[in-house]
């Protein structure tokens, strides 16, 4: 067990027991069964030159120098750098591969949408943007760039872009001086004839001004003398005049407060009789008040004890019908409650009776269902020791309910007392002779089957006769007789 203390550029990250990843600390107590590491969060500067290449495909190198370390005011980046980055030298080749990669492939993305006049001329912006970018991608290792430093931009081997660029800029610069120069000579010339004229003229133009001057200032100096004079003038008079104006109002002034006395005077005379008259009328005012007041409460208390008297008389006369509607509201309420539980009874009654029928009907269908289901089991086995004969099967119910029995039974009921009356004929005829001793030619075979044929309807008809009361239509009797003529004729 051992007490660490961290220097101030370094936190301490300790593992193992009682610790669910690791705990970052200044200082801690290390415990048995636990690992303690020290990690520097002191910056560390990155040299590179990045190769990059615009949108005209135009290569450059890019110098820069940036100087990143871990984000010590942040417990979520110490946990991330401790986690990811601790075990490797800040120094190392390992670090400085992760960081120069992160920077060349932002560098060269960003790079790659701009042109190279853009890159050149917007070199501010140009670093910000690879800034910002380089810095999303430091966040998930927990480091943070300090301070970020692009150089120049540097010409690649076989690209002389910018060397071509600085020529343009030199002789540009030579053609602009020799064309300055030239009008530099140009102005001076032209200048120093311009500055001699302008000499002259300014002198003769600065005489007439002090002519000009001269002749103003005493014209002005006479005009203030006079105007001092005649000012003078109405200062004086205006005295006079407010002199004269004071005594006048002075005078007024007097009458008037002369006349204020006086009215005071007489108003304090008048002003003492109007006060003794209105007393006098305040006093006779009061008598017929207390008059008044004397006959008003003699009429009030008499006015109040017949209203006392009325209210009485009106209380005992609402009292007493209250309370004969209270009884007939009590009496109507008490036979609407007994109506209400005689309903209540019936209603029960009706609903027992109605549960106990529906008892009786449930009970009943349970109990054919029972039979039905006993049947069922009965002829299901019936029908296997029969071997599935179901004509077999048929018989045997038949025979069981003795079916048999009551068919012959009904059918013996059906013809009892019909009394039958059996007749009995013959078709067998002797030729040329009929069974009622008509005579019928040799040679006529169709003929003698037709007499044969309708010699059995009389026997027939008279048999249907006899035993339902029921005649042949005429038109049959007709149509036999009409048969038995023709036959005879033949």
């Amino acid at each position: 067990m051992w007490y660490h203390v961290a220097k101030p550029s370094e936190f301490l990250v300790i593992t193992g027991k009682g610790i669910d990843e690791l705990k970052i600390a200044k200082k801690a107590m290390v415990w048995p069964f636990q690992k303690c590491e020290k990690i520097d969060v002191t910056p560390v500067n990155y040299t590179f030159e990045v190769n990059a290449m615009s949108t005209e495909k135009l290569s450059f190198l890019l110098p820069a120098v940036f100087t990143i370390g871990p984000r010590a005011d942040d417990h979520s980046s110490l946990v991330k750098y401790a986690r990811l980055l601790s075990l490797h030298q800040r120094n190392s080749h390992d670090v400085k591969e992760l960081v120069q990669g992160i920077i060349e492939g932002e560098t060269r993305v960003l790079a790659a949408s701009m042109s190279m006049e853009d890159v050149f001329k917007g070199t501010k912006d140009f670093k910000r943007e690879v800034f910002e970018k380089v810095q999303l991608e430091l966040n998930q290792f927990g480091l943070l760039i300090y301070n970020a430093n692009i150089k120049q931009l540097v010409d690649v081997r076989g690209h002389e872009y910018f060397s071509y660029l600085g020529q343009k800029t030199q002789m540009e610069a030579a053609n602009r001086a020799k064309v300055e120069v030239a009008e530099a000579k140009m102005k001076g010339d032209v200048g120093s004839k311009q500055r001699e004229g302008l000499t002259i003229q300014n002198a003769a133009k600065i005489d007439v001004e002090t002519k000009v001057i001269t002749a103003q200032r005493k014209g002005k100096g006479k005009m203030e003398e006079i105007k001092v004079g005649s000012e003078v003038k109405i200062f004086e008079n205006q005295q006079e005049a407010e002199v004269s104006e004071a005594n006048a109002k002075l005078a007024t002034k007097k009458a008037a407060w002369s006349q204020q006395a006086k009215m005071a005077e007489v108003l304090a005379e008048k002003a003492v009789a109007i006060r003794e008259a209105e007393l006098q009328q305040e006093v006779e005012r009061k008598n017929a008040l207390t008059k008044t007041e004397n006959f008003k409460a003699q009429f009030l208390s008499r006015a109040n004890v017949e209203s006392e008297i009325k209210v009485q008389e009106a209380n005992s006369e609402y009292y007493q019908k209250q309370t004969a509607a209270d009884a007939i509201l009590y009496e109507k309420q008490k036979l609407a409650e007994a109506r209400r539980i005689e309903a209540d009874a019936e209603t029960y009654a009706k609903k027992q009776a109605a549960d106990a029928a529906f008892y009786a009907k449930k009970k009943e269908a349970e109990g054919l269902v029972a039979f039905a289901e006993a049947q069922g089991i009965y002829i299901r086995t019936l029908l296997s020791a029969l071997g599935g004969n179901y004509i077999a099967l048929r018989d045997y119910l038949m025979i069981n309910e003795r079916i048999y029995t009551d068919i012959a039974k009904y059918n013996a009921e059906a013809i009892r007392g019909l009394q039958p009356k059996i007749t009995i004929w013959s078709t067998g005829v002797s030729e040329g002779e009929m069974t009622d001793g008509t005579h019928i030619g040799k040679g006529n075979g169709a003929m003698k089957e037709m007499a044969s044929l309708y010699s059995v309807i009389p026997p027939l008809l008279q048999t249907v006769y006899e035993q339902t009361s029921m005649l042949p239509p005429p038109w049959l009797s007709t149509c036999s007789t009409n048969l038995t003529t023709s036959t005879e004729s033949a």
